[in-house]
């Protein structure tokens, strides 16, 4: 039960745009009143309440941590909600997984909004470990009115052609009063006219100024993300000062190691500093979500939940207190939110792979081979077609040239490894393997050569689901992920030194990408052009077919 108490701040009003001396007086876990004390100016001594921040589209099982242990760091930043699309596990375990993370989030007093994921499988051109149909979707609004939206709408030609399937789902939303959540990676003018009408109201995947005011201008609220792998913060920003009441900021996809660092305070933080109107920046951060998910979330007014941070200053944001419902959640950097036990769930069901299963052959002595080239910091990827070296009839990687190979093996079943090649990993020995592998989560690797690659995706098999880095000289280390094959089963902060260990050895191995297990499990994202790679082969996302590895 929370208890009853008064503060005295510079208290924050998104609403009537004021910063003013106040006093709250906090009982029941309910804001009760706002007093003034009459100083038309704010006091330089006083601390600053405020709403607190909402991640506006994150994916918690990116941060390899459970529901209730991403709520027990995100507090110790100001976060206070997320909205969450539970697509990952989604694919893993289907409905079962989407009511796996609502449980969980139902652990804490951190304010999770789930939404019904859409695209499950995301495309048919992988396989994933479950189907949720529209049937699936209704029953999840029926059942769960917690269930805030219809998350992601990955499969924007579909909305454009009108594709039957997809409308039934978005038609489901609107007849639930759920709100439909955008992913249209650049698309521009007429087209994004069209995604807009036909019931999407936000896009979190704009990559310039330019898309984003096309889908602004349709009526559609822009996201700027930055995460652990894709950051836009750049591109977007200075679109805040005419768009700030459209716009919201998200992190995506958030790795443990930068979770602990901070969260949207940061985001915060970069936007004040570049000189934007700090009433502004936190309408975008606090009120915009709360307003437009209908999140049970308070804003620091009358009446509303008690759910605010106090910070020292508007220039650092460092949040010395984070409430959650009249409840003290975090203070001074340490999280207050209790440990909770963790259930592990899992779909893991494959063999053991053998070096000369990712041995491609070369079908003449100078073929040609398709490469990817991944981005730091970006979910495309270029297109290079590059000529093959070849050694004893078959394709090896070229590490000087950084051409090296990639491989998803399937995790539901037994079958043959899909191989082909990647510029941009810069390792110089070694591999990486990852369940982690949007969207079906199959094991993605990356490697110097077949040996290493084929341990790293067996350490992964036998635990289960991780990360894992091993070099050729025997040298090795493994973040296990029990819990889907996404997510550990251990204390947050735990986790996040342990996910550091294994990135600093990623780096050991000549990696210059910031998150390369992030950029990793990109790279099976086929709804992001130009190549990626499933576990049935390589594919091109631009003409949304097939191609050939070698040719």
């Amino acid at each position: 039960m929370s208890a009853d108490f008064q503060l005295l701040a510079n208290v924050i009003d998104l609403f009537q745009n004021t910063i003013m001396p106040a006093t709250l007086h906090v009982a029941a876990g309910r804001v009760q009143r706002i007093e003034p004390t009459g100083a038309a100016e704010p006091d330089p001594n006083l601390p600053y309440a405020l709403p607190g921040f909402v991640d506006a589209h994150v994916h918690v099982e990116s941060s390899l941590l459970v529901p209730s242990e991403f709520a027990r760091l995100a507090v110790v930043h100001g976060t206070v909600a997320t909205v969450s699309d539970p697509h990952e596990i989604g694919n893993v375990l289907g409905v079962a997984g989407v009511k796996y993370m609502l449980q969980s989030g139902q652990q804490v007093p951190f304010k999770f909004c789930f939404g019904a994921p859409s695209c499950v499988p995301a495309t048919s051109f992988e396989t994933a470990g479950a189907e949720i149909t529209a049937s699936d979707i209704e029953q999840l609004f029926r059942e769960h009115p917690e269930i805030g939206y219809l998350a992601e709408m990955m499969n924007w030609p579909g909305v454009l052609h009108r594709d039957e399937l997809v409308m039934e789902k978005i038609r489901l939303a609107e007849q639930y009063g759920r709100p439909v959540d955008g992913h249209a990676p650049g698309l521009r003018d007429t087209d994004a006219q069209r995604y807009a009408e036909a019931g999407i109201s936000t896009d979190h995947e704009c990559f310039t100024a330019e898309e984003a005011l096309d889908k602004l201008a349709v009526g559609m609220k822009i996201l700027v993300r930055e995460g652990s792998a894709a950051r836009n913060f750049e591109a977007l920003i200075d679109l805040l000062p005419q768009h700030y009441e459209q716009m919201m900021f998200c992190s995506d996809d958030k790795h443990p190691d930068t979770l602990v660092l901070g969260h949207i305070n940061q985001l915060v933080q970069r936007a004040v500093a570049r000189g934007q109107d700090v009433l502004k920046v936190l309408r975008v951060a606090c009120r915009n979500p709360v307003e437009h998910y209908k999140l049970p979330v308070g804003l620091l007014q009358p009446g509303d939940p008690a759910d605010f941070i106090v910070v020292n200053n508007l220039t650092d944001f460092t949040v010395q207190q984070t409430y959650l419902n009249g409840e003290l959640a975090a203070e001074n950097g340490q999280t207050l939110i209790p440990a909770v036990p963790v259930e592990v769930v899992n779909n893991f069901n494959t063999n053991p792979v053998r070096p000369e299963d990712f041995q491609l052959p070369a079908p003449q002595p100078a073929a040609t081979i398709r490469v990817m080239e991944c981005f730091d910091g970006q979910l495309i990827t270029a297109r290079h077609d590059l000529p093959a070296r070849v050694e004893n009839g078959v394709v090896v990687p070229d590490v000087a040239q950084d051409v090296l190979k990639l491989t998803v093996v399937n995790r539901y079943h037994a079958a043959p490894p899909a191989v082909s090649f990647i510029q941009g990993f810069g390792l110089k020995r070694g591999a990486l393997a990852s369940s982690v592998g949007h969207d079906s989560h199959n094991i993605t690797a990356v490697g110097c050569d077949d040996e290493s690659l084929a341990r790293a995706v067996n350490l992964v098999i036998e635990a289960r689901g991780g990360l894992a880095a091993v070099s050729p000289d025997g040298q090795e280390m493994l973040l296990p992920l029990p819990v889907a094959g996404l997510m550990s089963n251990q204390e947050g902060y735990h986790v996040a030194e342990a996910y550091a260990a294994v990135d600093a050895l990623a780096k050991q191995l000549g990696s210059p990408l910031q998150a390369p297990f992030m950029t990793l499990s990109f790279m099976a994202l086929l709804v992001i052009p130009s190549l990626k790679l499933s576990d049935k082969g390589l594919f091109d996302g631009e003409a949304f077919r097939f191609v050939e590895a070698v040719v």
